[in-house]
C-alpha cells in the first residue's frame, strides 16, 4: 500500500526578536532561519516516518526558493 499527499509545500522565513511587537510596530530581529513545511509536506514526512511509501503531488513556487 502506498499513499499519496496533495497539498502546500512551503518555507517559512522564521526571525526572532526580544518581544512581540505591538500593534503597526516593527522590530528589528536578533536572528533568521528558514524552516521546510506546509501541511500537505508534514503530512508526508509523517507517513514516510511510519513506514509508508509516500509520494508527493505540489506546487513549488518559481522564486529564489523554489
Amino acid at each position: 500500500m502506498s499513499i499519496i499527499v496533495f497539498g502546500s509545500i512551503n518555507l517559512d522565513l522564521v526571525t526572532r526578536t526580544h518581544r512581540l511587537p505591538k500593534p503597526g510596530e516593527t522590530l528589528a530581529g536578533i536572528s533568521f532561519f528558514t524552516a521546510s513545511g506546509g501541511k500537505g509536506a508534514n503530512q508526508a514526512v509523517a507517513a514516510a516516518r511510519l513506514g509508508m511509501t509516500t509520494f508527493m503531488i505540489g506546487r513549488v513556487g518559481g522564486d529564489s526558493f523554489g
